[in-house]
């Protein structure tokens, strides 16, 4: 990749942005039914099984890594997206507040420029596209260099179904040839930055100068406590660690067990797949995983557990599953698997009474992954409760598997999205699921109502009247 930003660059990326211009235009009137069928023809060409399958098999090829035959259930993703923007209006008047003569009219944020992880780079296009044509914005896809030619043919792909609703197809177009300085002169240049991916691109989109919508890392804790069914905690405890091999940043990474079903618990992880690694082992694991600068060693990322303890220098059994470390009051900056762990290996802890567990996850999220996400297996909700009050996450799963539900599931009601914001405390600007609200504009309409002011006693209580020094 090139090191500064080719005049040929400059042109390509002005080019785009014109057609991207000229394509939203053409759909600026359109009527509700008309993005719906829009939004229903993309959905449906990127996300039938055929098709889906094809690229997200792809997109494990050319990165080398993730689950191959895993990662094609994604598209019920795309599914999701649709349903919920079939539900949103997203031109005219899209809410009316009669009480305080309110009423809101949505328009289009704009030209959107979308940072496609290697992780998902058939499954992302799909989920911003149905989104954004919805709400009449045109987006410019740029890929991470590992899975270019996976995003490039996806997007096609949606171009085709613009073509088949007889819409636009610049509303979609994607960077042939990545380089970091296009990618950041075409955020300096589009009205929207997406950064669905790591820290370095969302730091990026946040300093262009550009309205953006980032993500944090994540480092997902489950706490379980004696109320628990600990078959369904350690069934989808497993689901959510094995999916995509651990890829996802709301992949279970630290499980927190009441000590009195602890070794129960391990138990029935061990029956899920699990291999409890010695302490020799997880030396080893330790050494394997981690650079000497603390980076993640890629051979490492989102692959069977085999191959993880294989580069190690150890070996587990074939029908293992995921690994697991015992990491007892080792959490901080210096003990790495109390962080994210990006791949099939969780940390586990115990604790005495609930408010040790809350201590743990305190101190795990001092330590890296505040702001994403955090899950319970409980049927206390006063320990459900507690959790929540304390936690510095966003999104909080209770008896779900974490990253089957965080972004929104057909059993939850949390929005589908593919960009997990993380809040103030995550470095990003909302804490909500990113769907196609945060795509649009809106115009506040205000008419006069009767007079809504309360007396001065009213507004300030018991303090009204007090003499003031």
């Amino acid at each position: 990749m090139g090191k500064e930003l080719t005049e040929e660059d400059r042109q390509l990326a002005a080019d785009m942005l014109s057609r991207a211009r000229a394509a939203m235009a053409e759909i600026e009137d359109w009527s509700q039914e008309r993005l719906d069928r829009l939004s229903q023809a993309i959905a449906w060409y990127a996300g039938n099984e055929k098709t889906f399958t094809r690229l997200a098999e792809q997109g494990v090829d050319e990165s080398g890594i993730g689950d191959r035959n895993g990662r094609p259930g994604k598209r019920f993703k795309i599914h999701m997206v649709l349903r919920d923007v079939l539900r949103t209006p997203s031109t005219g008047i899209v809410e009316v507040d009669e009480e305080k003569g309110l009423v809101k009219y949505a328009k289009p944020a704009g030209v959107i420029a979308s940072l496609v992880p290697m992780t998902n780079p058939a499954m992302t296009p799909p989920v911003t596209g149905v989104s954004s044509a919805n709400a009449r914005n045109a987006v410019i896809f740029s890929p991470h260099p590992r899975t270019a030619q996976t995003t490039f043919e996806m997007v096609d792909v949606m171009r085709a179904a613009c073509r088949a609703a007889g819409a636009p197809e610049d509303l979609f177009q994607s960077i042939r040839r990545p380089s970091i300085p296009l990618t950041q002169h075409l955020m300096e240049i589009c009205d929207l930055t997406l950064a669905t991916g790591g820290k370095p691109m969302v730091k990026a989109a946040y300093s262009s100068g550009r309205p953006a919508y980032g993500v944090g890392a994540g480092n997902s804790s489950i706490v379980i406590d004696e109320t628990a069914d600990l078959d369904i905690a350690a069934q989808n405890t497993r689901i959510s660690k094995t999916s995509d091999f651990g890829s996802g940043c709301s992949a279970d990474g630290n499980i927190i067990i009441q000590k009195s079903i602890y070794d129960d618990m391990v138990n029935a992880l061990q029956a899920e797949g699990g291999y409890l690694c010695s302490a020799e082992e997880k030396a080893l694991l330790e050494k394997a995983m981690w650079d000497e600068k603390g980076n993640r060693t890629f051979p490492t990322i989102a692959c069977k557990p085999q191959q993880t303890a294989d580069v190690a220098g150890f070996s587990v059994p074939e029908d293992r599953k995921f690994l697991m470390v015992e990491n007892q009051g080792q959490i901080g900056p210096d003990h790495k698997f109390s962080k994210e762990k990006l791949t099939t290996l969780m940390a586990l802890y115990h604790f005495e009474t609930f408010d040790d567990a809350l201590e743990t996850v305190r101190q795990i999220y001092e330590t890296g992954g505040k702001g994403h996400s955090c899950g319970i297996y409980s049927h206390n909700n006063d320990h459900i409760d507690a959790l929540a009050r304390v936690a510095p996450v966003s999104r909080m799963m209770v008896r779900q598997p974490q990253s089957k539900a965080n972004a929104g599931a057909w059993t939850n009601g949390m929005p589908m999205t593919s960009s997990l914001g993380c809040g103030i405390w995550g470095g990003n600007i909302t804490n909500e699921n990113v769907t196609m609200k945060h795509m649009m504009n809106y115009t506040w309409v205000s008419r006069p109502i009767p007079e809504d002011r309360p007396s001065e006693a009213e507004l300030f209580g018991e303090f009204f009247g007090q003499e003031v020094a």
